[in-house]
């Protein structure tokens, strides 16, 4: 337990969560700065660098085992300069440093701890220590003097190893490929997934389960373009097993971050803003691709969820919910037998029934690997439908969701990060466009969420990365350029305001002007003007979210087809190039990448709506093209009334014009235009046929 009389560190002028919570520790953090590193060089001292978020589960674990500890703390304080990083406000150091990690030992996660010289060069990596050595794992007791002994009698050694180190890290930097990737590719990638699909449970692989929903946006464009029904089984049996699984929040609504087991049923029970974004656009197109009603109630569920728990009253969304509450993770959501009959009463029965409630419990402590006598609620989907009892069911769900919001709920993290609000407006746009086009306040939450962005996080001109608390931070990097391009693209689509479609071609040239290496090809993740790295890393791969260049690589061909401007596709192919021998090595790794070669390799089409919007025979032909799932167009709308600006931005638009004074619709292929359709019933078949023309 934490004493009381412990004195703040130099954390507590922060306004990260994360660092907040170290900020009475009795170690003497500095945050990352100049003066933790002159005061390193002064003292001849090593650098003990700690990486984390606040979400995270084992960050909260190590904190209480070590960082709290007194003994842990004067080892550091006597010989270290010790430095907190939140992951989340300072991905670039995090990239850098993972991937040291990861060179080191082959592996990586959080909490990162990372052991470096004055000048930023690391010569020790891992991730979680105990405070005592068990089960072949070294504690930070044991582990500290060891290091302290190597600085200051072996440094000769400390130095080679950081040489080398600091050698392959920028060779992975620089490192580029010349190798040209073929449409085979696609098929590799299929076959991949399919491999190390769970034909039981759904997902890929064994556990731990991550949704890693961007491989289920490039399952449903190869089932699209190829008409392989393998593809769209395995998209809508994981989805509904994720859905059905303890891994969805069925009280509250919203998914944990992933299952610890293979079958959905145990999480890790933070829940990230950027995991609900890319849930809410797989099951937002998957319910446009089948038409099945449940993929679009599970969309609208987590919507639901981030504006009533996630959203800032003046727009923008919060990062995070975390895992504990009262000092145990999953306690706010879980139930036992007893609380639920007291609650639900008569209906308690069909509830336990139908979301596997028992007596013993079924969640199972991960540190324990003991049962807890609570329940996570799940439910089987292989049960059958009960379609008469879905109005007691989710009269049940709000009497319990009542009464667990008396609880003491985990702490949300409430900075809001330019990235991250970059995919939630481009969710919502594609929420808005795929489900319902009458659902204007999902329009409304990602207008607010980038009018909060232009108005807070933009500083002189140039784009932020965090706002919290009244102060925004931190130069924006590509992942924050990218994934706001993405968001002002389909939120061009879904509202047909030019001018965010202007803003994201603006945006689009300041990435290519400060983060793209115009020799090898290629963004860097940190920008040109960045001083403070050791290194500026470029990534490829996508993680638990795509990667800003597999991002990038998707604005530039969409903004390419919009504009005619074929110098974005040429840097969008430079930028696959350079990762190619890591994407044909491993093409899941690299699935946002795969969606943006099913847009080159694939069936692809401009559409263009000429007439006004205000018409129902022009709301008609948007409902008609919106109802068709096509994931590989550019939607664009001429407006016959006020004066349309989007020939300014395409101009290939110019001559296209009404017919007879009937909205028209014009349907293209690299820019020609087949005959106009003005009877919006034949919108569909037309999209059809051309469709299969291509």
């Amino acid at each position: 337990m934490q004493d009381t009389d412990l004195k703040p560190n130099k954390l507590i002028k922060e306004k990260s969560p994360y660092l907040l919570q170290h900020a009475y520790n009795p170690v003497n953090w500095f945050p990352w700065g100049d003066e933790a590193f002159e005061k390193a060089q002064k003292e001849n001292k090593p650098i003990f660098l700690s990486i984390g978020y606040s979400t995270c589960h084992w960050c909260h674990v190590m904190e209480h085992e070590s960082f709290e500890d007194k003994e842990v703390a004067r080892l550091l304080n006597e010989n270290f300069i010790s430095i907190k990083v939140d992951r989340e406000e300072r991905p670039d150091i995090d990239h850098i440093y993972m991937t040291v990690c990861q060179i080191m030992t082959g592996s990586g996660g959080w909490p990162l701890t990372v052991i470096m010289r004055p000048d930023k060069k690391p010569f020790f990596s891992g991730t979680y220590f105990p405070k005592e050595s068990k089960y072949g794992r070294i504690g930070m007791m044991d582990l500290l003097p060891q290091i302290d002994n190597a600085w200051k009698n072996r440094l000769d050694d400390v130095e080679e190893t950081s040489k080398e180190i600091y050698k392959a890290l920028n060779e992975i930097s620089h490192s580029a490929s010349e190798e040209d990737i073929t449409k085979d590719i696609l098929n590799n990638a299929f076959n991949q997934l399919n491999f190390s699909f769970d034909s039981t449970k759904g997902g890929f692989g064994k556990a731990p389960k991550f949704p890693t929903p961007h491989k289920f946006l490039f399952l449903l464009r190869y089932f699209k373009n190829t008409g392989n029904k393998r593809a769209l089984e395995m998209v809508e049996k994981s989805l509904q097993e994720m859905r059905a699984g303890g891994i969805y929040d069925h009280i509250g609504f919203g998914f944990h971050r992933y299952s610890t087991d293979e079958n959905w049923l145990l999480p890790h029970f933070e829940k990230m803003l950027y995991d609900q974004t890319m849930l809410i656009m797989a099951y937002s197109e998957t319910y446009s691709a089948t038409k099945n009603k449940d993929y679009a109630k599970t969309a609208h569920e987590i919507i639901t969820y981030v504006l009533r728990d996630m959203t800032h009253k003046d727009g923008g969304f919060y990062s995070a919910e975390d895992a504990d509450s009262e000092g145990e993770e999953g306690k706010f959501y879980v139930w036992t037998e007893e609380e639920i009959r007291k609650i639900l009463k008569e209906n308690a029965d069909l509830f336990i029934e139908t979301f596997n409630i028992s007596k013993d419990g079924n969640y199972i402590e991960e540190a324990t690997r003991h049962k807890t006598g609570t329940n996570i609620p799940h439910k089987n989907i292989s049960s059958g439908s009960k379609d008469n009892l879905n109005l007691i069911i989710e009269d049940c769900r709000q009497k319990l969701f009542k009464v667990r919001e008396e609880r003491i709920h985990p702490y949300k993290d409430d900075k809001i990060l330019t990235d991250w609000n970059g995919l939630m407006i481009a969710a919502l746009s594609i929420a808005y466009q795929s489900l319902d086009s009458k659902n204007e306040e999902y329009l409304d939450a990602a207008e607010k969420s980038i009018d909060f962005i232009y108005k807070n996080l933009f500083k002189d001109n140039i784009l932020l990365h965090r706002y919290r608390d009244g102060e925004s931070i931190i130069n924006a990097h590509l992942d924050d350029y990218a994934f706001l391009i993405w968001g002002l693209i389909e939120f061009y689509q879904a509202s047909f305001k030019t001018k965010y479609l202007k803003d994201s071609i603006s945006l689009c040239k300041k990435v290519i002007l400060e983060f793209y290496d115009k020799e090898n090809g290629g963004f860097f993740f940190s920008s040109s003007k960045n001083k403070d790295l050791i290194a500026r890393m470029k990534e490829g791969y996508d993680g638990a979210i795509p990667s800003g260049n597999s991002v990038m690589v998707n604005n530039l061909i969409k903004l390419s087809r919009i504009t005619g401007d074929k110098k974005y596709e040429e840097i969008a192919h430079k930028t696959i190039k350079v990762f190619s021998r890591s994407i044909k090595q491993s093409p899941i790794s690299h699935a946002q990448i795969m969606v943006a070669l099913e847009y080159l390799f694939g069936k692809s089409y401009e559409i263009v709506i000429v007439g006004d919007t205000k018409t129902e025979e022009t709301k008609k032909a948007i409902r008609e093209i919106r109802n068709t799932y096509c994931p590989n167009k550019i939607l664009l709308f001429k407006d016959t009334v006020n004066s349309s600006d989007i020939t300014e931005i395409a101009k290939f638009t110019e001559k296209l014009s009404q017919v007879n004074n009937i909205t028209t619709v014009y349907i293209c292929e690299d820019y020609n235009c087949k005959i106009p359709i003005t009877n919006t019933d034949k919108i569909n078949e037309a999209l059809q046929i051309f469709n299969e023309a291509l």
